[in-house]
């Protein structure tokens, strides 16, 4: 029995190392948005676009990463993905000309879309028992926020102390690409040929007809809206490093250093949100969050970057940041709630993931194009105020999934008796 116990923890702790280090990479921006937009000689632009290609490779890949999770074991999947951004952090660490970072950025939406996603949510739904998703899910998002906050605070101050340059920038994406090849070597060496749950509760092969079963569920839109929403909030916490520093005259390590702070709140926020969403019922929960995060946008965008708002500034940053990562570490949640069966996990993913990521794809150009076109801080107050009209969206279709879910239980009962 301990034995079992200390197997299912250590597949969690793994899960939560992957899932926190392998997003690093492609979202170095979060982070390190001036360091790296002046490494390359990029304009706000060409940040967008770089980071617009990766969104569009992981839009497209999303739904075959669905199949995939759904056909193969995720020790292969998650340990493959992790090898493949290692490789190209590598490649990305020599400073390429633009074409070659636009390829790297294809190459990692393909690794951690296609290959790493749906594999991680499906392992960690297989992990906990239907009563308790809340509650897996909430673990694994603070276990990925303690490793994204350890791994980014000891790079910054690695980057902080050699100096700050271009040439430093490439060191830290040098170090990271070897983490995560550390990683795919413990995945491999550590994960299960098979959750320990899964052969109880369902059968893990797919079938083509689920795609189109998924697709008619009222539900699946909604959810897949829902975390359309959630994730342009998520958006919205990029701008927090350079808006501190152009707005609010932050040194560009002062900047980072607020990215990084930002990550505190995560790991105990998720589990926190976990636990509630548990007791209260995740569309509520989701709802309430929303709201919140809208309205801290609003009057985020009301900021005129006087030193007297300050306090009111970095208060704001971090209400977002916590109802963001309440956010992030529930809406997969909503899958159990409506009793979407574990052998269609992967594709009702997929297809959530395909709408509610799309963001990836159109969020940095609109930033971008906000930043060079409108100055003295008018960018990101547009930038931040049409996150806080999504998130309205997104807090109105939560709970309408509250409301409705007693009406379309037969309709995802049929698909639990075609899977």
């Amino acid at each position: 029995m301990k034995t079992d116990k200390l197997k299912k923890l250590l597949v969690m702790l793994i899960l939560c190392l992957a899932g926190g280090t392998i997003y690093i990479l492609p979202f170095l921006r979060e982070v390190y948005y001036i360091p790296m937009r002046d490494a390359f000689g990029y304009s706000n632009t060409q940040m967008g676009i770089v980071h617009g290609v990766y969104g569009a490779f992981s839009l497209i890949t999303y739904f075959p990463g669905g199949w995939l999770a759904d056909r193969f074991e995720a020790r292969k999947l998650i340990s493959l993905a992790l090898m493949g951004s290692a490789l190209g952090g590598f490649y990305l660490s020599t400073l390429p000309n633009y074409f070659g970072v636009l390829a790297i950025q294809a190459h990692l939406g393909i690794c951690t879309s296609l290959v790493f996603w749906s594999a991680m949510i499906k392992a960690t739904r297989c992990w906990a028992d239907p009563e308790n998703q809340g509650r897996a899910f909430g673990i694994l998002e603070s276990g990925r926020g303690v490793t994204e906050l350890a791994l980014s605070a000891a790079l910054l101050a690695i980057f902080g102390l050699l100096g700050g340059s271009s040439k430093d920038f490439a060191s830290v994406i040098l170090l990271l690409s070897a983490v995560n090849l550390i990683l795919a070597v413990l995945a491999w060496l550590f994960l299960e040929s098979e959750e320990p749950t899964a052969k109880k509760r369902s059968s893990l092969v797919p079938k083509f007809s689920q795609l189109l079963d998924v697709i008619k569920l009222p539900y699946m839109w909604l959810i897949a809206t829902v975390v359309f929403c959630s994730y342009c909030a998520y958006w919205g916490t990029f701008a927090f490093a350079p808006y501190a520093t152009e707005v609010f005259a932050f040194s560009v390590l002062a900047g980072g250093t607020l990215g990084v702070a930002k990550m505190w709140v995560k790991p105990l926020a998720a589990i926190a949100a976990g636990f509630l969403a548990d007791q209260i019922k995740t569309s509520r929960m989701v709802s309430i969050t929303l709201l919140v995060s809208s309205a801290s946008f609003f009057l985020l965008c009301l900021l005129s970057g006087d030193s007297s708002q300050l306090g009111l500034m970095i208060l704001l940053v971090m209400i977002i940041s916590i109802t963001v990562s309440s956010l992030r570490a529930i809406y997969f949640a909503l899958l159990e709630e409506i009793d979407i069966p574990l052998a269609a996990t992967g594709t009702a993913v997929g297809f959530a993931s395909v709408i509610g990521f799309a963001p990836d794809v159109f969020m940095p150009l609109l930033m971008g194009y906000f930043l060079d076109n409108y100055q003295d801080g008018v960018g990101y107050r547009y930038f931040f105020a049409t996150i806080a009209i999504i998130c309205i969206v997104g807090a109105l279709s939560s709970w309408l999934i509250m409301k409705r879910i007693p009406k379309l239980h037969r309709k995802v009962r049929s698909l639990a008796n075609v899977s």
